[in-house]
């Protein structure tokens, strides 16, 4: 992991220290920076990857509990629509009925519905902001899956005696990655989860 994060560092200072103009320079360096990084490693210390998203993807409980967080988005966002929707129709209303009001009913409707709008926009903020409820029944749903799914990783390490394993779905950008290397699908063993996919294939360069 420091060495991942030591790199990470590397690849920043580089891109900080070029040229706004000279972008395709500094992804050439980071290209030769990431094949180095891996030819270091590879003679240095054992090393694998596991593919998360991969993972994740055959947990039972992962898909129900992304069924479910998929549900709420959902109806929440037909509800903040209605809201808004009725708060169209209100200023509409208010446009055409205008010159039928005095001063003092005009200023009422609209407090109305700017009241209404701040319901609205709070609504929102509360289902769907960084702390909403979405994100915490997220937590909820996700957290405990994700955990079991590193310790299983963390075990397939100790068991295979390796130094060091990568997430090919996570930032570290993977060039070329070779099967052998894959250890997905032991972190699914680990968590006594049969894989449905019938085979991975390996992400190498077109001949």
């Amino acid at each position: 992991m420091f060495a991942q994060q030591k790199f990470r560092i590397i690849q920043s200072t580089i891109i900080l220290a070029l040229p706004f103009n000279n972008m395709k320079s500094c992804f050439r360096l980071v290209l030769v920076f990431t094949l180095v990084f891996f030819s270091i490693l590879s003679y240095a210390q054992k090393f694998a990857y596991v593919d998360s998203e991969y993972v994740l993807s055959q947990i039972p409980k992962y898909k129900s509990a992304q069924l479910q967080l998929n549900e709420l988005s959902a109806q929440w966002q037909l509800e903040f629509e209605t809201k808004f929707l009725e708060i169209d129709k209100l200023r509409k209303d208010l446009q055409v009925e205008k010159v039928l009001l005095t001063r003092d009913m005009q200023i009422s409707r609209e407090k109305e519905i700017t009241k209404k709008e701040n319901e609205a926009k709070k609504f929102q903020q509360d289902k769907f902001g960084a702390e909403g409820e979405l994100f915490q029944k997220k937590s909820e749903l996700i957290r405990p899956i994700q955990d079991k799914v590193y310790d299983a990783i963390n075990k397939v390490a100790k068991n295979n005696g390796l130094d060091f394993i990568f997430d090919k779905s996570g930032e570290l950008l993977m060039l070329v990655s070779n099967s052998k290397y894959d250890r997905s699908d032991e972190v699914l063993e680990e968590l006594g989860v049969v894989s449905t996919t019938l085979e991975k294939g390996d992400n190498l360069p077109p001949q």
